[in-house]
């Protein structure tokens, strides 16, 4: 599975932004399919999570408060819908695909073995 991850850009606190995860190549088929997004310097985090029964896990409240991931009806893309957007979200955004996600590694970076090129996400007023 190869994935291209768009829709970053440069907004201002309390804007939204869409991004898109793309699967070349087919669909997502038995895969679940994670955000992650990495500041300079620091760790890459867990953002969100969806299986392919719609099962949805969030980092945190926060997240999920602002943050919707969703699959597109042919499960070969993932949309992470953020609104509310904060300084602190300003990341460079990763995608990544694994066929072997269970809910005790859903959050680990090493669950997913495919990983598409990041898309930058700026908030900044």
């Amino acid at each position: 599975v190869q994935l291209q991850a768009s829709g970053g850009g440069l907004v201002q606190p309390g804007d939204s932004l869409r991004l898109s995860c793309a699967a070349s190549g087919g669909a997502f088929r038995r895969h679940a399919v994670a955000w992650f997004r990495q500041t300079p310097g620091m760790e890459r985090t867990f953002v969100a999570a969806i299986n392919r029964s719609g099962g949805r896990v969030y980092d945190s409240d926060s997240v999920k408060a602002r943050f919707a991931i969703s699959m597109g009806s042919a499960w070969n893309t993932v949309y992470l819908q953020m609104n509310s957007l904060r300084p602190e979200d300003t990341a460079v955004y990763y995608c990544a695909a694994g066929s072997s996600v269970i809910a005790s590694n859903v959050a680990s970076r090493t669950a997913y073995a495919h990983w598409g090129l990041g898309t930058q996400v700026t908030v900044s007023s």
